[in-house]
């Protein structure tokens, strides 16, 4: 049988029984779809795409189990077309350009193909590239699924020429909804079986899904079978065995990573220990690495601590090396002890404004020479050259301030550090004025 072979085929809607319970509930039309109303519902753009048959190629950008195969395969089901199906983690491009020739050959015979890349981030970028001339001429029309960042993982040609949909993780009525639906559904579903579950049971299971349907329906035909009889019952003890741990969704190199360092980082910023604690926690309970965390708690404590709070960095280092010596799970409280504490602290980003703007006059300016007064003169040669001719050691005037200018002649004056009156930084920049008047005495 050729890839475009007109007789039947089993449709998604005809899972066997004994296809995982995740697979016979699938949704089988828009009616049936449960979530992403910002986008099927009545007027809403995907809905519009799917029901004006727009062939335009498509991304769905979303977390797991949220629908984005489901979605690939009723947009086949509503606009006749042949549905090809690949995985970027099992599938080579040789296959997939063998299915783009044989697709475009039956385009050319009024056939409509669409080509469905699962996890299509992890194609490369020659790998991408090869969908390119198909999808412009539209001998197929693609629709790629990820769960990372289409702007960072999918080439900019490609994307182009694409809409990208951003699908969203399921509410927990929306997961209850679909949990109740198989227990009632006796064709595909847990129906046959009269099943019976507490709403606290499923309660449990739609909060411990993370927006998951396919986690969720996973979870909830393991609490089936372990029910016990005659009368099968589902409660809370039977979906806590059924659930073990909670799914956290995580990548350590994906979007999810960077989106809660980036919560921890602004919660600390904010002054909110019980978000920083959360945030935290989430990211222990999802498997970072403890160092890791170490690092950017250090960074916090620099770059939004400072000054104003110099102790902040001491606590910070100290925790690191309390992680080092006593490792997770031990170590973590030292880490959520310098989580609390800088959200706590006072905050000051002054040094982290001052040393930028250090450089951006670096690479804006010349890199002009050392003053001579400000050199060493180890030398005669160095001495006859007048290096360190001026120079006044201030320990040797009043005040302990030299009248004399320390940056090069086109940056003096130039001021970068200005504390704030937060903390510690409030008695600098008192010393700050005070230096500035005795400097001024001697002019």
């Amino acid at each position: 049988m050729g890839l475009f072979d007109t007789s039947p085929r089993p449709s998604h809607d005809s899972a066997p029984v004994t296809a995982p319970l995740a697979e016979r509930m699938r949704p089988r039309s828009l009616a049936e779809f449960a979530g992403q109303e910002h986008l099927l519902a009545p007027g809403k753009p995907l809905r519009v795409q799917i029901e004006s048959d727009d062939a335009s190629s498509m991304v769905f950008w979303g977390p797991p189990g949220v629908g984005k195969t489901t979605l690939a395969k009723i947009i086949a089901a509503v606009t006749s077309a042949s549905f090809i199906e690949f995985s970027a983690v099992t599938s080579g491009i040789k296959e997939i350009k063998q299915v783009m020739v044989e697709a475009e050959r039956a385009a050319a015979h009024g056939s409509r193909t669409i080509l469905f890349v699962d996890e299509i981030h992890r194609f490369n970028k020659a790998q991408q590239d090869a969908f390119l001339p198909y999808v412009e001429r539209g001998s197929i029309r693609l629709i790629g699924a990820t769960t990372e960042n289409p702007s960072f993982e999918i080439i900019a040609a490609l994307l182009s020429r694409c809409r990208v949909y951003v699908l969203q993780a399921l509410t927990e009525p929306q997961i209850l909804t679909l949990l109740r639906r198989a227990l009632a559904d006796k064709a595909r579903g847990l129906g046959s079986l009269s099943l019976t579950a507490d709403d606290e049971a499923l309660t449990l299971i739609a909060s411990y899904s993370s927006g998951d349907a396919r986690y969720a329906y996973n979870a909830l035909e393991v609490a089936a079978r372990l029910a016990p009889g005659p009368k099968r019952h589902i409660t809370v003890a039977v979906a806590t065995d059924a659930l073990q741990q909670r799914v956290l969704l995580y990548d350590k190199s994906g979007e999810q990573h960077y989106d809660l360092i980036s919560a921890l980082h602004k919660s600390v910023r904010n002054s909110d220990p019980d978000a920083a604690l959360y945030w935290l926690g989430r990211m222990f309970a999802a498997g970072e690495d403890p160092l890791y965390l170490a690092r950017r708690i250090i960074r916090m404590a620099v770059e939004d601590i400072g000054l104003a709070a110099p102790e902040a960095l001491n606590l910070a280092l100290s925790a690191r090396d309390a992680i080092q010596f006593l490792g997770s799970p031990e170590g973590d409280l030292a880490l959520a002890e310098a989580i609390v504490y800088l959200s706590l602290a006072p905050k000051s980003n002054a040094v982290y404004t001052a040393y930028s703007a250090v450089q951006s006059d670096i690479a804006a300016t010349a890199a002009e020479p050392v003053p001579l007064h400000l050199r060493n003169a180890p030398t005669k040669l160095m001495k006859n050259l007048d290096y360190g001719k001026g120079y006044q050691y201030a320990h040797n005037v009043e005040g302990k301030v030299a009248d004399m200018d320390c940056l090069p002649p086109s940056l003096i004056g130039r001021r970068y550090y200005h504390p704030t009156a937060e903390g510690r930084e409030k008695l600098l920049a008192e010393r700050m004025q005070q230096i500035a008047r005795i400097r001024a005495s001697k002019k």
